[in-house]
C-alpha cells in the first residue's frame, strides 16, 4: 500500500507514519511531503498513491491547492484542527478527517472508512476542492480553533481562546497564555497570523496580541502607540504610525 502524508509539522507526520504501520498489517510504502508547492511537484511526477493524509494549512498555503493543481485519484483523509463547518464540508464530499490530535482510535476508524469507500473515489475530484477552497475565503474570520505545540515530548493542542500572545524572543517562537503558560509552537509568527482570526492583531515583526489582552493604549512618540497588555510580555509592544489606522479599525471591532 502507497501512502503520502502532506504535513508541514515534522513532528507530527513522524508520529502519524509510526501510528499508520503500527495499524495496517502488511507491506506499506509511506512519502512525507511538507508544502504546497513540495506536493504539486511530486504527485505530478510520481504514480498516484493508493491513500493520502492530508493538514489542510500548510506553510505556504492550503492543502485544497494541490488537488487542484494536480489531479489526484487517491482519497483524501484531512488532519485538521479546523471548526466544526468545514468539517461537514468535508464529510459532505465524502473526504474523511482526523482532528488533531489524532489518537489510535480515530486514526483507525478513518482506515477503516477508506478501506470502505475507496471503490467510491474517482478521479474527477477538482471541483469539489474549488468548492472548499472558496468556502474558506468567504469565511476567512473562521480560523482554526487550536494551535499545536510541543511540550514535555508530547503534542497538545492550545485553544486561541486562551493564548494572550504570539511573540519572538532570539529568534525562537513563543506562546502565552492568559494563565501565564509559555509554549513553543512550529510555526512562525506569518504563519500564525493567518490561523489566528480577526481576534488576533500583528502589531509588528515581534507580537501577535490578543485583543481581551489589552489593558491600556497609550499615545508614543512620532504618532505610534504603546499598548499594555496583561500578562505583559518581555518588551514594549509599539504600533508605528504607519499601522495606527488599521490598529484602531480592528479595536472597534
Amino acid at each position: 500500500m502507497n501512502i503520502v502524508i502532506i504535513e508541514d509539522e515534522r513532528v507530527v507526520a513522524d508520529d502519524l507514519e509510526f501510528s499508520i504501520n503500527q495499524l495496517i498489517n502488511g507491506p506499506v510504502s509511506i512519502v512525507q511531503l511538507h508544502s504546497v508547492k513540495e506536493a504539486i511537484v511530486y504527485l505530478k511526477n510520481n504514480p498516484s498513491p493508493d491513500l493520502i493524509f492530508s493538514d489542510i494549512q500548510l506553510g505556504d498555503g492550503l492543502s485544497f491547492e494541490i488537488f487542484i493543481a494536480v489531479t489526484v485519484s487517491a482519497p483524501v483523509i484531512f488532519c485538521t484542527a479546523y471548526d466544526e463547518y468545514a468539517l461537514d464540508a468535508f464529510k459532505a464530499n465524502g473526504i474523511d478527517y482526523i482532528l488533531k490530535p489524532f489518537t489510535t482510535q480515530t486514526l483507525e476508524r478513518a482506515l477503516q472508512r477508506y478501506e470502505e469507500l475507496k471503490k467510491l473515489f474517482s478521479a474527477d475530484q477538482g471541483p469539489q476542492y474549488n468548492a472548499l477552497l472558496e468556502m474558506l475565503a468567504d469565511r476567512g474570520t473562521q480560523k482554526s480553533s487550536s494551535v499545536l505545540v510541543y511540550h514535555q515530548d508530547k503534542i497538545i493542542p492550545i485553544k486561541l481562546e486562551d493564548i494572550a500572545l504570539f511573540y519572538l524572543a532570539n529568534e525562537v517562537t513563543n506562546l502565552l497564555t492568559f494563565s501565564g503558560k509559555t509554549f513553543y509552537p512550529n510555526k512562525n509568527l506569518d504563519e500564525l497570523e493567518k490561523l489566528s482570526g480577526n481576534s488576533f492583531f500583528r502589531a509588528n515583526r515581534q507580537f501577535i496580541i490578543n485583543r481581551k489582552q489589552i489593558t491600556e493604549v497609550d499615545f508614543y512618540f512620532n504618532g505610534r502607540l504603546s499598548v499594555k497588555i496583561k500578562p505583559a510580555p518581555p518588551e514594549n509592544i509599539i504600533i508605528s504610525k504607519a499601522r495606527v489606522p488599521e490598529f484602531k479599525v480592528w479595536m472597534n471591532n
